[in-house]
């Protein structure tokens, strides 16, 4: 996923900061009220790390990041500036081995995207934002409204094919999920389309019934494509803070992730939810989103993530 057409990074790293507000204020807030003219010492340490968790960084890397931070500066005075310098480095450092873009395998027509996670988290608005970037770096691309349950994600799904001049598969409310993943995928490889993006539906209060559901979607593309789907990516909502983690477990038991989105970091004060997840699972994050239009959604990047997570400049 290359960002042809999109605005100058500077343009991007403004919208991740502005997204990133809620977040940065709280952690920056706590930095400063906690090093303001004072060493380093266990109780800074230990008031850090306290707050690191309740940014939703997770316990592991809170622990280790304040680890760290007294290996290289306890008891020496610090200011709150230096704190927040030094903790954007370490947590680039953790983000950067799973910042990958999402690049179509062109020896596959189409590439097969089966994109997963739970009824709200902004699974069909992602497929949409994700055509309009692919289609504004050439690719052509055929989206398919397998959430079938739900008519108005098939309605939003033909609206962004609409918006987007991509083809979209879609049938009645109800129609089997599996047959319509296979007629998809039959026309998109007639039209020789490069990305099939699959909505699916995302009720979790029986996962029984999903997981039939998924698997027999998965089935059914490799009658015609033995390699399909050859990424599943979940979607995540950031406002959901640590059930994040839950969810990514839950659909590790359903289907093989591969990737990750993490959406709405512009309406929580959990960004650092991020954070964890890398350090959990070290998933491939694949694109961030910080607002509703197509162009606040872009391909993950550690630095300027880790920078505006903690309120510094590019």
């Amino acid at each position: 996923m290359s960002e042809v057409g999109a605005e100058k990074k500077g343009g991007w790293f403004s919208r991740l900061t502005s997204g990133l507000k809620r977040s940065s204020s709280k952690l920056g807030d706590g930095i400063t009220g906690i090093f303001t003219k004072r060493k380093l010492d266990d109780d800074a340490l230990e008031q850090l790390e306290e707050l690191l968790i309740q940014g939703d960084l997770g316990v592991a890397t809170a622990a280790k990041v304040t680890a760290e931070l007294a290996r290289t500066r306890f008891d020496k005075e610090v200011s709150p500036e230096e704190v927040r310098s030094a903790l954007a480095e370490q947590i680039a450092g953790i983000l950067e081995p799973v910042a990958r873009p999402l690049v179509p395998d062109p020896t596959h027509k189409p590439h097969v995207v089966l994109v997963v996670g739970v009824n709200g988290s902004g699974k069909t608005t992602t497929i949409g934002k994700l055509a309009t970037l692919y289609r504004k770096d050439g690719k052509r691309v055929i989206l398919a409204a397998g959430d079938t349950f739900r008519a108005a994600a098939v309605e939003q799904l033909q609206i962004w094919g609409q918006r987007t001049g991509c083809p979209v598969v879609a049938r009645q409310t109800g129609a089997d999920a599996a047959g319509l993943a296979f007629d998809a995928l039959k026309q998109a490889r007639e039209e020789a389309a490069d990305l099939l993006l699959i909505d699916t539906a995302g009720r979790l209060h029986n996962k029984t019934d999903l997981m039939a559901e998924l698997q027999k979607v998965i089935r059914v593309l490799r009658k015609i494509d033995e390699s399909a789907p050859h990424e599943v990516l979940l979607v995540l909502d950031a406002t959901t803070g640590q059930n994040a983690l839950q969810q990514v477990a839950t659909f590790k038991e359903l289907v093989e992730v591969s990737g990750l989105v993490v959406t709405k970091l512009d309406g929580s004060a959990r960004g650092g939810v991020l954070v964890a997840l890398a350090e959990k699972f070290a998933l491939p994050v694949h694109a961030v989103g910080v607002g509703e239009s197509a162009e606040d959604l872009r391909p993950f990047e550690a630095r300027a993530f880790a920078r505006a997570l903690l309120g510094l400049p590019a």
